[in-house]
């Protein structure tokens, strides 16, 4: 019997090991900042511009560019998807409720927003775990508002730091060519 177990665990290991890892966005599920499924794969054939937010930073109101940036390319193909985190200083909200209910007051947010994550290090959702094995460990969130350009294929295109704004010329001329590449 013992026997038995040890060659079905082995072969269970064996079947797990080899299981494809994510290639694509695609491939991932979050939960809307409403607690629903966000399967990553209704956003096949668009760019999506992923961003860790955060409501009490020095930085919040890159919202403000964020919108922007959706509203300008929206009817092109693009996204922006937000990201909640208290990993750097502990500037989110408690809740997904409290999160949305300052992103559509402060700054009319009507972009997609996932519930509240991890975004670093070992306890990071799946999809920023991926992000970082695919750019490499250099190209991660280092503080909120960090962004990864994902192409139409959901393919990671680039990371853009902190510092970065969704409107400087670096990420919108990197949009535009997804856009118009397809990739």
């Amino acid at each position: 019997m013992i026997k038995h177990i040890a060659i079905a665990a082995a072969a269970l290991t064996a079947l797990i090991a080899a299981a494809p890892a994510p290639q694509n966005l695609h491939q991932f599920t979050l939960k809307t900042i409403d607690g629903k499924p966000m399967p990553m794969a209704q956003y096949k054939g668009k760019v999506v511009l992923l961003v860790n937010t955060a409501s009490m930073c020095g930085y919040t109101p890159q919202y403000e560019g964020l919108q922007a940036l959706h509203d300008s390319y929206k009817a092109k193909g693009f996204t922006v998807v937000g990201v909640p985190s208290g990993d750097f200083g502990g500037q989110e909200y408690g809740s997904n409720a409290e999160v949305k209910q300052f992103c559509e007051s402060k700054f009319g947010i009507k972009f997609p927003m996932a519930e509240k994550a991890v975004v670093k290090g070992p306890k990071a959702i799946p999809l920023y775990k991926w992000a970082a094995n695919t750019l490499g460990e250099d190209k991660t969130p280092q503080w909120n508002f960090h962004k990864y350009l994902i192409g139409k294929d959901g393919r990671l295109i680039a990371a853009f730091g902190t510092k970065t704004t969704p409107t400087s010329p670096e990420v919108t001329a990197a949009v535009a060519k997804a856009l118009a590449t397809g990739n």
